[in-house]
């Protein structure tokens, strides 16, 4: 018998795993979590309670389809049920594009400082990923098209861009797409879409619905607070929604998350709290740290990103945070040097962190 242990294929020991924003910090001090970019508000009580109500029947496999939501997202949004796929989270979604319409030989786009999971599914499907340099941190459509070859068959654009926030608007986002040629994909991850409040953007639910080549993504992780529950879904030309059906999981969905979802779109009122407080505490985040000194990258989402001087440093910062409690996310990762990123928490969160800031800063 041979001493060799099996190998994954070429490539895949050399992609850096996804490291996720901390939860806690030592010393047994309580901390205040502002590194994901969950919601202050957490998740409708009417989730929680369709959620719970599943307990009596885990016994059961889910609807294979998630027929029901797929019903309950078509209605908030007016969409054909048909062309809607449900993952377990969007993650799951992004896997399945890049592993079905890209592989070895082919080039996959995306922007300098993407969402990391675009790059390392690029690469687990053995596809190479190619970066486009943006500008002031927000996507550059005409670096994008720049880089586009015969071998591009996938654009990623996460839009706004988590972890910059930036945004481009609609007529910037169709501009990229009418450059691509017909067999690259356009994929438009809108996870934090609903938290954008600008007249000049779309999430591409329009486009998907006049293309044959383009896809958005949601997820149910960030304003609806369901992130423990992984769920996502995509919207899509009728063609990629069939090759979506056949290879994903036959029960990906799972029955608490169809519930708490479907609860979660119904109710409205809570939606649009939780737009308001971000509406309210996403501009006061940022006028009270230019106040203090630090530069804050103009954001649409439901978080900032922060640049220190370099005379503090963001590892500086960061330990500083921590010693009170805090806790943010490193960027380095994602190739921005002496930067935080800082989720909108609750009013007493973004008080208490303005105010140790402050301290930093000696402002």
């Amino acid at each position: 018998m041979s001493n060799k242990a099996p190998q994954p294929r070429p490539g895949i020991l050399e992609i850096a795993a996804y490291v996720p924003g901390e939860s806690e910090v030592p010393g047994g001090v309580k901390s205040i979590k502002l590194s994901a970019n969950e919601t202050p508000l957490g998740p409708s009580p009417k989730a929680i309670a369709a959620y719970k109500a599943m307990a009596e029947h885990l016994d059961r496999y889910p609807d294979g389809a998630s027929t029901a939501l797929r019903a309950a997202i078509a209605r908030h949004y007016g969409l054909d049920p048909a062309r809607i796929v449900c993952g377990a989270g969007s993650d799951e979604l992004i896997s399945l594009l890049a592993h079905h319409y890209s592989g070895p030989g082919d080039e996959v786009l995306m922007t300098a400082h993407a969402f990391a999971m675009f790059k390392i599914f690029t690469l687990a499907s053995g596809a190479t990923p190619v970066a486009a340099p943006e500008r002031d941190y927000c996507a550059d459509v005409d670096a994008l098209l720049e880089r586009v070859t015969p071998r591009t068959k996938i654009v990623f654009l996460a839009n706004p861009n988590n972890p910059t926030g930036t945004y481009i608007p609609h007529d910037e986002v169709r501009r990229l797409h009418r450059g691509l040629p017909g067999h690259t994909l356009l994929v438009l991850d809108a996870a934090y879409g609903e938290y954008v409040r600008r007249n000049d953007y779309e999430a591409g639910l329009e486009l998907v619905a006049t293309s044959a080549n383009a896809v958005m993504l949601r997820t149910f992780s960030k304003i609806y607070g369901l992130a423990a529950l992984r769920l996502g879904w995509a919207y899509c030309p009728a063609a990629v929604a069939d090759v979506l059906n056949r290879v994903r999981g036959p029960f990906n969905v799972t029955a608490p998350a169809i519930a708490a979802g479907i609860a979660a779109l119904e109710d409205r009122a809570h939606l649009e709290r939780a737009v308001a407080h971000n509406e309210k505490w996403l501009p006061w985040i940022t006028a009270e740290l230019e106040r203090i000194g630090l530069t804050v990258t103009p954001s649409a989402g439901n978080f900032v990103l922060i640049h220190f001087p370099a005379s503090k440093g963001w590892a500086a910062a960061d330990a500083f945070l921590k010693a009170r409690g805090i806790i943010l996310r490193p960027v380095g990762a994602y190739g921005i040097p002496n930067a935080l990123r800082l989720t909108i928490g609750t009013e007493d969160d973004n008080r208490k962190v303005v105010a140790v800031l402050t301290e930093l800063m000696g402002a």
